[in-house]
């Protein structure tokens, strides 16, 4: 196992649009594996491939409170949502950050496993919120997308300012 490079705002390649998963080998499951140890170790709840550089579809998110419920989605897609409501999202992709994103509540999702077997799930609340959340990654946007041109681009210029410091 290895600790994945996580990407930080406004790295462009965040922007990036990840590509469908097509071949499941053990190539892939090693990189699951590897990106679920290091969202455990950031700590986070949710990580997506784009976040570490590999554009493919790819998320996996660990809610629990015992960080002992790890689900993988590959090529996700959502069926159905609803139940709109706010919630203070944060990213390790922005660290330091946490602002309110309106969401639906409740939704359905289609992925495949590591094996590429198709399966579905339905999810609310602080989990739906985090499948949503990893699933924008994939397409090349981040929560900060979400606020006010002011607040991103307050963001965007304090964290170039911390990376500048590093």
């Amino acid at each position: 196992m290895a600790l994945l490079n996580i990407l930080h705002f406004p790295d462009p390649k965040l922007r990036t649009v990840a590509k469908s998963v097509t071949l499941f080998d053990d190539e892939l499951k090693q990189f699951v594996s590897d990106m679920f140890e290091t969202m455990y170790e950031a700590p986070g709840i949710g990580l997506a491939a784009s976040q570490v550089d590999r554009h493919i579809q790819l998320v996996v998110i660990d809610v629990s409170d015992n960080k002992d419920t790890p689900k993988c989605f590959i090529n996700p897609e959502i069926l159905e949502a609803n139940d709109e409501g706010r919630m203070d999202e944060g990213c390790l992709s922005v660290p330091g950050y946490y602002e309110p994103v309106t969401r639906a509540g409740h939704i359905r999702v289609r992925a495949q496993s590591s094996n590429g077997e198709v399966f579905e799930i339905e999810a609310e609340g602080l989990e739906a919120v985090c499948i949503q959340h990893e699933m924008d990654h994939l397409l090349g946007r981040l929560f900060v997308d979400y606020l006010s041109p002011l607040k991103r681009n307050r963001i965007r210029s304090k964290l170039l300012k911390q990376q500048k410091q590093l």
